[in-house]
């Protein structure tokens, strides 16, 4: 069985901001601001645990597209249980941790739902040295290629992965699952902490299917300015 992908129809719809902000009300001026240029976002720990599992549930009500990055690990009938919950709220996009029980019990969970389930791979903050520290024999591309493999045998609709290591996962998933990039900065921009970053126009022809940029366009100055600046490149790739 395949989860749910998703193929955007429009190269705004491949862009996914990050509302990586500490209030509701700060989340809601920034979609004020994008209005019109990003109908997609990402709503994380910080947020969520901020009251924006509910903002998250209005947003999808009116049509906005939500990635919910809850990155789930748990024992098998834990995982599932919060998948059918996540199903309910109109969530678009919902990560797990790249572990084969987990995926496939999310994979049952969301059977017949628009849910795209994406498989987390390796963060992008992540380096060679820090697999080494927590114990992983092997590199970071090694291992996103592992888990690629393992998602799309569990049924999953898509990976998350740095957009350094998207071409060589679309050429294991295909050309059908979502390949869904953070640690995009535009050049020139602050890297914060990540440490395996791509600007935008490369992670196009990478073969990323989306992109998600927080902190360059969340913290601008010209929010609508800087989303609409990596549109514009995004389309020149």
């Amino acid at each position: 069985m395949q989860a749910k992908s998703i193929q955007a129809q429009t190269i705004q719809e491949r862009l996914i901001v990050g509302l990586d902000v500490p209030t509701v009300r700060e989340a809601e001026q920034a979609v004020r601001e994008l209005d019109g240029v990003v109908s997609f976002y990402k709503i994380g720990y910080q947020l969520a645990f901020a009251g924006g599992l509910d903002f998250a549930r209005e947003l999808a009500s009116g049509g906005t597209k939500i990635f919910l990055d809850m990155k789930l690990l748990d024992i098998d009938h834990t995982v599932a249980k919060g998948v059918e919950n996540i199903v309910k709220m109109g969530m678009t996009m919902l990560t797990i941790h790249a572990y084969p029980k987990a995926m496939r019990a999310a994979v049952e969970a969301a059977r017949g739902s628009d849910l795209c389930l994406l498989a987390v791979s390796v963060l992008t903050s992540m380096d060679e040295q820090d697999m080494i520290d927590v114990g992983y024999e092997y590199d970071p591309h090694t291992l996103v290629l592992r888990r690629s493999e393992q998602a799309l045998h569990a049924g999953m609709g898509g990976i998350v992965c740095s957009a350094a290591e998207a071409e060589a996962v679309r050429r294991i998933v295909g050309p059908d699952m979502a390949v869904v990039t953070p640690g995009i900065r535009p050049a020139g921009s602050d890297h914060g902490d990540q440490k395996r970053v791509v600007t935008p126009a490369q992670a196009i022809r990478n073969g990323a299917s989306h992109l998600v940029v927080g902190r360059p366009i969340v913290a601008a100055t010209d929010r609508r300015a800087a989303a609409q600046a990596i549109v514009d490149e995004m389309r020149s790739a």
